[in-house]
């Protein structure tokens, strides 16, 4: 099978879907490998090393003319014109929170597989999993950042000093996103709480920190009590391949202390606060109500060398099991494919993906 990796144009995304190790491993199945020109700069690999590990370089065009391609960031639509029918794409996707891409994947009938869905024997996420334990604590680093008073913050240091405040951090979920965050924000110093829904998850949060989180099941009057003596809220929760709960809405603002930070780290899915709207590295923030968001929509490609390691780690043994089995076998044989195939042929076969935009869903297993 032919292999294309092409390089990412989303604004400030550095990261790659291939590494040099990950070339060599492709062509060490038989597979023939193309990267676009350049494509590893940003994550520190030279076109050189690629070469050096079996890949073609060339230009984007021919790149596209590959069976499979293999990306960090979705599509984004300067790019639909390259994709041909009946083309295998790995890679994030979040559709349930991009219509136009949605109906691209099904117009040109190609066979997608999102990395944000993929769900192994135990039910885990395992190729979502490092990118959100990279964006939980990136994410507590820009809400420090940003409370910083030259960006509209109030001007409170996280961890605080001997005899002043620390802030309070507020988490939704104690999830991946959840627990990085937690651990970062309590190295820093801060106050932390932790809401969710399970009581299972929140009982872990206890043990692993030794009960010096607060955790507290979510509902209304909690959430409304928390964002208004918080300084930072973190919005981390998933629903795998559906769009986000809103659980901060524009009523909360007003109630919130001015100079706040939100953080939606969900923003990929739609985000968690309902006055989110994505964000690039190059103008991140934006203020209503006195409240700063943050909502960068690609947080860890500001990491790109760690994340791309991270990521491919995570995504290659997968993908080369696609690329030598194909859609078809591949799914058949590896349920985690199968939970990660989101369009096949025209059709949706991810129920999340449907019922975000009332379409027809199709049980994947009866299509291949």
């Amino acid at each position: 099978m032919t292999i294309g990796c092409p390089k990412e144009i989303k604004t400030r995304e550095y990261r790659v879907g291939l590494t040099p190790s990950n070339v060599k491993e492709y062509v060490n199945h038989g597979h023939k490998v193309f990267i676009e020109a350049t494509a590893g700069d940003g994550s520190g690999f030279s076109d050189e090393e690629y070469k050096q590990a079996g890949a073609v370089i060339a230009d984007k065009k021919k790149v596209f003319e590959a069976d499979m391609i293999i990306k960090v960031k979705e599509p984004v639509e300067s790019e639909y014109e390259y994709y041909r029918e009946g083309q295998i794409l790995y890679t994030y996707l979040h559709l349930a929170a991009d219509e136009k891409l949605t109906k691209m994947l099904l117009a040109k009938k190609i066979k997608s597989i999102a990395y944000e869905t993929m769900l192994d024997a135990q039910n885990k996420l395992p190729c979502l999993t490092p990118m959100s334990a990279i964006a939980g604590r990136l994410s507590v680093q820009e809400a420090a950042k940003y409370l910083e008073k030259a960006y509209g913050g109030a001007g409170i240091l996280l961890g605080g000093v001997p005899g002043v405040p620390k802030a309070n951090v507020v988490i939704l979920g104690a999830g991946v996103v959840g627990i990085n965050a937690a651990q970062i924000a309590m190295g820093m110093g801060a106050d932390v709480s932790i809401v969710d829904v399970n009581l299972n998850a929140l009982s872990q949060i206890d043990q692993m920190f030794a009960m010096r989180i607060k955790t507290y099941v979510s509902s209304r009057a909690t959430l409304e009590s928390l964002y208004a003596t918080a300084d930072v809220v973190i919005g981390g929760v998933l629903i795998p391949g559906a769009k986000a709960p809103k659980l901060l809405t524009k009523a909360d603002l007003p109630n919130m202390k001015n100079g706040s930070v939100i953080v939606d780290v969900a923003i990929d899915q739609g985000g968690c606060f309902e006055t989110s709207k994505a964000t690039t590295h190059d103008d991140p923030i934006f203020i209503i109500d006195n409240v700063v968001h943050y909502c960068v929509a690609n947080m860890p490609g500001a990491v790109s060398r760690t994340s791309t390691l991270a990521l491919t780690n995570a995504t290659t043994p997968y993908g080369v099991l696609l690329a030598d089995k194909g859609v078809e076998a591949g799914c058949k044989e590896n349920r985690t494919l199968l939970t990660g195939l989101n369009t096949y042929n025209g059709k949706i076969t991810f129920k999340a993906v449907a019922e975000a935009f009332g379409s027809e869903y199709v049980d994947p297993t009866t299509l291949i």
